[in-house]
């Protein structure tokens, strides 16, 4: 599969990007378990123009992580086509178009999935943005804004017209937000269409090494991306990769599973400070499949995802190894 001149090779997995979640280093630890490629968290256009630092601060990227694609959203044509002007210049992969984005302050504001309810408007800015840069352009978006309006099918099409280099869809409309399972079936249909030319990249629910060989085998995309799957467990990549390689998968031990979450923890809390790593490695901590279905596990969980010091998580990932994984 290529994205432009990109070439992801056949089969390919990727890390999705997501707000307060894909960090560099987070994305290098993806990239080092198999995602073929990574995206950033995404980038608010008018923001980026207006040169705010916390969000000059998500261009950062480097040569380890790549194949990386930096993503951007907005509503204004014009303030997108200038996102993406000073995003080309960090020099990355790619530029992605959030349209998929269902949060109430992106996609209320009409950003986001909040395009999928103005169409010309969204199609305007990607022919603008294509057209304004050199780099490959992608786009992410959903099925449609609800279960009466999911026009992906259409929307594909009209996406590709505007020059982009390949769709990632998730299988869900806005209004289900994250609920529910995620719908292939469209995404399935949007690939089996002799009409649709570029790479199209299913995005939902794939959580496994077999879900994503299902994703390949029965709908035919291009790629899969993986999203919360990957939070707490970026060795989900290392799983994903044999399957669909056709490898016999070989299972992260638990220890290694320790060391990469604290991996994690130290490098978050280098690339911030201690209050702050710690607050946001929680989501990852809170999410890890490590800890599910320990038993009598809640107070630890509790102390866990409450503990203010690195030494005070990591005695308490000493405890956890010693009681359950021994």
């Amino acid at each position: 599969m290529k994205i432009g001149t990109v070439n992801l090779g056949e089969r390919p997995v990727m890390l999705a990007p997501m707000e307060d979640v894909t960090d560099p280093s987070f994305r290098l630890i993806c990239r080092e378990m198999g995602a073929r490629m990574v995206y950033t968290e995404f980038v608010s256009a008018e923001a980026l123009v207006r040169d705010i630092p916390s969000t000059v601060r998500k261009l950062i990227i480097n040569d380890a992580e790549r194949p990386v694609a930096i993503q951007i959203y907005g509503r204004d044509v014009e303030a997108m086509v200038g996102a993406a002007k000073i995003v080309e210049s960090v020099n990355p992969d790619v530029i992605d178009i959030n349209f998929g984005c269902p949060v109430k302050k992106v996609a209320g504001k009409g950003a986001g999935a909040g395009m999928l309810r103005n169409v010309p408007l969204m199609l305007e800015i990607t022919r603008k943005v294509v057209e304004a840069v050199s780099v490959p352009v992608t786009a992410k978006t959903r099925l449609g804004w609800d279960a009466n309006s999911k026009i992906i099918c259409q929307l594909g099409l009209q996406l590709q017209d505007c020059g982009i280099k390949a769709l990632t869809v998730h299988g869900r409309t806005r209004s289900q937000m994250y609920t529910g399972e995620a719908d292939w079936t469209l995404i399935g249909e949007l690939k089996a269409n002799p009409d649709m030319e570029i790479p199209v990249i299913g995005n939902g629910d794939i959580t496994t090494a077999q879900g994503a060989v299902d994703a390949f085998d029965r709908y035919g995309v291009d790629g899969v991306m993986v999203g919360r799957g990957a939070i707490g467990a970026p060795w989900v990549f290392r799983d994903i990769a044999a399957a669909v390689e056709g490898r016999e998968g070989i299972a992260t031990p638990s220890s290694e599973r320790f060391s990469i979450l604290r991996r994690q923890i130290r490098e978050s809390i280098a690339r911030t400070d201690e209050y702050r790593g710690i607050l946001h490695i929680r989501r990852h901590l809170a999410a890890s499949p490590l800890f599910k279905g320990l038993p009598d596990f809640r107070q630890t969980r509790i102390r866990m995802l409450r503990a203010e010091t690195e030494q005070e998580l990591h005695e308490i990932f000493d405890e956890i190894a010693e009681k359950y994984f021994q």
